[in-house]
């Protein structure tokens, strides 16, 4: 797997932009900065996760996304880190290919069609005003477990008819789930296994609960009743399980905690937030932009081809950084980096992915952040961080571990 061809990307030393250090300290924006400027598409021979061509502008992405018969999710994986054994596969839909991934896609898409999200819209409104009104004032505590956890643990609970006394098991299953990195730890890598495991047999459980009974709207009755998921194995079953968890979960739990920590750091923002609510649609795509909850995911060359001028062999897998390209200078202006709710174009953002794979629940993702902006304005809430945030140490899911703020 070398590069064919010669260009100012083999001029510039490797930057391996998957080195955890750079998530967990908040310091990828500079590597970033300088693989867009000399090398938007550049061949990384050796990393953790082993080799790479590392795509890192807006153009390069949208152009590997559009087209799912040369790049496929399903070949070498759709993250960075190596298929695992058959005996510890778990396939989900956004890393299959057409046509299993068109047929499960359209099972779960019912629960987020316009309609389906603006019904849940009144109890989240309901739900947010609950946990915010309980928050602590002139008391630091962690935004993150107090607010965005409790409340996409709650959203997903209602999404699945989950036992709701058991929901935070959800949250803790999430974790799991979306920590990839764990893979490359044998010993963690079992422990992550057992779990998703012990989430598998609890839905499981749920699954043949709901066999039983009338045809429900959450997602496990859909799958049950679905002619593309109704008889998946158990370990293609846990797989999709761990997707809508983990996408309905961490995602926007650490866009809401993006959220309160922007509108710390930019305070000017939040004056024109308050002198213009108008703006809460588009500041909620711009925090999906500054945050991107997702760093990246990843693509597989089914043939020989040429992207940016580079050569790319087949069975080479492609990194596709959603974070470098939400920074993207060429489409965001030279502020990318900042935080700005009148930016014109914060939706062209690619947190969600773009092309066949775009994120199936980003209506629902972006109804969300905008109940709780909404009613953080609504009680003229300031929320001021007192410490630095602590980062989750990954270079898939972009978040927050803790957040400690203070209400005055």
């Amino acid at each position: 797997m070398l590069p064919v061809s010669f260009s100012v990307s083999d001029i510039l030393d490797p930057i391996d932009v998957s080195r955890l250090e750079l998530y967990r300290d908040g310091s990828w924006r500079a590597p970033f900065r300088q693989l867009r400027a000399h090398a938007p598409v550049q061949y990384v021979p050796q990393s953790r996760f082993g080799p790479y061509w590392s795509i890192s502008s807006h153009a390069a992405i949208t152009e590997v996304e559009a087209q799912p018969d040369l790049f496929s999710s399903e070949i070498g994986g759709f993250n960075i880190v190596p298929l695992q054994p058959d005996a510890r596969r778990n396939p989900m839909f956004i890393g299959r290919d057409p046509p299993i991934h068109t047929a499960q896609r359209r099972t779960v898409a019912p629960a987020f069609t316009p309609g389906a999200v603006q019904r849940m819209a009144e109890d989240l409104r309901h739900r947010t005003a609950t946990v915010l009104d309980s928050l602590p004032r002139r008391t630091p505590f962690d935004w993150v477990t107090r607010v965005s956890r409790e409340l996409t643990t709650q959203m997903l609970a209602i999404l699945f008819a989950f036992p709701w006394e058991e929901r935070a098991k959800l949250a803790e299953w999430s974790d799991w789930m979306g920590d990839i990195e764990l893979m490359q730890d044998p010993a963690l890598a079992d422990v992550r296994f057992a779990k998703i495991q012990e989430a598998g047999l609890y839905f499981k459980a749920l699954w043949d609960q709901r066999l039983s009974e009338a045809p429900g709207p959450d997602l496990l009755s859909m799958m049950i009743r679905s002619e593309a998921m109704g008889q998946m194995p158990f370990n293609e079953f846990m797989g999709n399980l761990s997707l809508l968890i983990v996408g309905g979960n961490d995602t926007t739990r650490n866009t809401m905690s993006g959220l309160v920590y922007a509108l710390d750091q930019y305070p000017e923002q939040r004056a024109l937030l308050d002198a213009d609510r108008s703006l809460v649609a588009n500041a909620v795509s711009e925090t999906i932009r500054w945050q991107t909850p997702v760093a990246h995911m990843a693509r597989t060359a089914t043939r020989e081809c040429t992207l940016d001028g580079q050569q790319i062999a087949a069975g080479d897998k492609l990194v596709l950084w959603y974070i470098s390209a939400n920074r993207d200078e060429s489409v965001f202006g030279e502020d990318a980096d900042g935080f700005r709710v009148d930016r014109h174009n914060a939706r062209r953002h690619l947190s969600y992915g773009h092309g066949i794979h775009r994120c199936v629940g980003a209506r629902l993702a972006e109804l969300q952040v905008s109940i709780l902006l909404e009613a953080m304005l609504d009680r003229e809430m300031r929320v001021g961080v007192v410490a630095d945030p602590v980062r989750v140490p990954a270079c898939f899911i972009h978040g927050y571990r803790e957040i400690m703020v203070r209400i005055d």
